[in-house]
């Protein structure tokens, strides 16, 4: 990028990268509040809010764009005695779908600055796109802060740094092909200089840290399927909150992007749901697979949605991390090594030993892995609404992580021992597709 082109040659200066850094991080944050700004008009030009000035419309967007960054709101005013129990009046449940808005706004940032960058540079641009960023963090919330809604301005400068800055890593790690490129580290030549015993532990470790992944995220992507399913046989039901809400084409529209955005919290509900943690939607309530037991709920239609009373096949639901568990383990033998089975097997020469030894220890590793990817998510997905009774929704991340390892765990274990077995049964097709092939040609 540079500072001045015309049509003689002559391409001016080159842009500084700082400046260019700058630049990108404000036109992600722009685009951000725009997104966040133009559902909140149209309420307001329909006379959806009590207040219709322009004041209260522009601070009510900053709160909400800052709540998408994950920035707390403490809200002042909270009246605490309708149902009876203390509340926190903190605002901290995140819009996980709203603030992938601004990672991808990052991500595109981070490929244009590495695009422009040397290896040794790229800092500068990050500086500089880093530094903005969170002074537009820290204006808006000096600026949307009130008497009702108490913003901590330390929390809104940092905290938007975190999905726009990790969306700019990635973003520059996609363009560069490889960490080596991108912060002038050749992992390669680091490894090479190891022992061979630390990169036998090491590919261990590594594969095991992959499967874990993996298991994870097949456990979420079953999880968001039976929250597909679910949504879709209560579907008359959420319909019927809508038509009782009656709040027109324009309010229903915004509810929806509203709910939409908090889509991938609700996938992460269900996960904790099927796993058999549960998850809470105010205080002393719970909403597990053996049964549900809530209070009042605001009139919101996707909690139509909630499977109420008790669940006579609840607990079929139980195996779907047992079945993510194993794929992890079927995938950890197609693309791993076990380097701890084969240097238990060295040490040891029984084999009806250390066989299970080896892939009980690999379960319970897979396991461990997935349950504290599982625990991040429940902690990044729970929070509190601030009013009344609803300071606690989601899953509780200690809880969630225990269920999914262990049953993670089981499904490694089952998955690894089968593996041989699937492995030499698609073998087998392949090589009669082949025959036939084969045969086909010769006819």
């Amino acid at each position: 990028m540079k500072l001045r082109a015309d049509q003689t040659g002559n391409h001016g200066l080159p842009m500084p990268l700082w400046l260019q850094g700058a630049l990108e991080s404000a036109q992600a944050a722009i685009i951000s509040a725009l997104v966040v700004v133009l559902p909140l008009i149209g309420v307001w030009a329909t006379d959806g809010f009590q207040n219709h000035t322009v004041d209260f419309l522009a601070r009510l967007a900053g709160q909400a764009w800052l709540l998408v960054h994950g920035v707390p709101l403490q809200l002042a005013t909270v009246n605490m005695g309708t149902a009876g129990l203390p509340g926190s009046g903190i605002l901290s449940l995140i819009p996980l779908g709203l603030t992938l808005v601004p990672f991808l706004l990052a991500w595109r940032a981070g490929r244009r600055l590495a695009r422009a960058s040397y290896t040794d540079q790229l800092w500068q641009a990050f500086f500089g796109a880093l530094l903005v960023y969170g002074a537009f963090g820290a204006a808006t919330g000096f600026v949307c802060r009130t008497q009702d809604v108490v913003i901590n301005i330390w929390f809104a400068a940092l905290l938007p740094l975190i999905p726009f800055g990790l969306g700019m890593v990635v973003g520059a790690r996609r363009e560069s092909g490889s960490w080596s490129r991108l912060i002038g580290v050749d992992a390669v030549d680091w490894l090479a200089r190891t022992s061979q015993h630390s990169r036998w532990a090491g590919s261990y470790f590594g594969s095991a840290i992959k499967a874990g992944f993996v298991a994870i995220m097949a456990a979420l992507t079953l999880s968001a399927t039976l929250l597909a399913v679910d949504l879709v046989i209560h579907w008359t039901d959420i319909i019927a909150v809508y038509e009782g809400l009656k709040a027109g084409a324009l309010g229903g529209g915004v509810l929806t992007i509203a709910q939409l955005g908090y889509l991938p919290n609700l996938a992460v509900f269900a996960l904790a749901w099927s796993s058999g943690a549960g998850f809470s939607l105010g205080i002393g309530s719970h909403v597990g697979p053996l049964g549900t037991a809530v209070g009042p709920l605001p009139a919101i239609p996707v909690f139509g949605a909630l499977p109420t009373g008790q669940l006579d096949f609840g607990t079929a639901a139980l195996a779907l991390p047992v079945i993510a568990g194993v794929l992890a383990g079927w995938w950890f033998l197609r693309a791993g090594e076990n380097h701890f089975d084969e240097w238990l097997s060295i040490k040891i020469k029984a084999r009806w030993f250390t066989a299970p030894v080896s892939t009980l220890i690999l379960g319970a590793l897979i396991g461990a892995v997935a349950g504290a990817l599982a625990g991040g998510l429940a902690w990044l997905a729970r929070g509190s609404a601030g009013i009344g009774r609803l300071t606690e929704i989601g899953p509780d991340p200690r809880w969630t992580a225990v269920w999914i390892a262990a049953e993670v765990g089981i499904g490694v274990v089952i998955g690894y021992w089968v593996g041989p077995w699937l492995e030499r049964r698609q073998k087998l097709r392949e090589a009669d597709l082949d025959d036939s092939v084969y045969d086909g040609d010769r006819r």
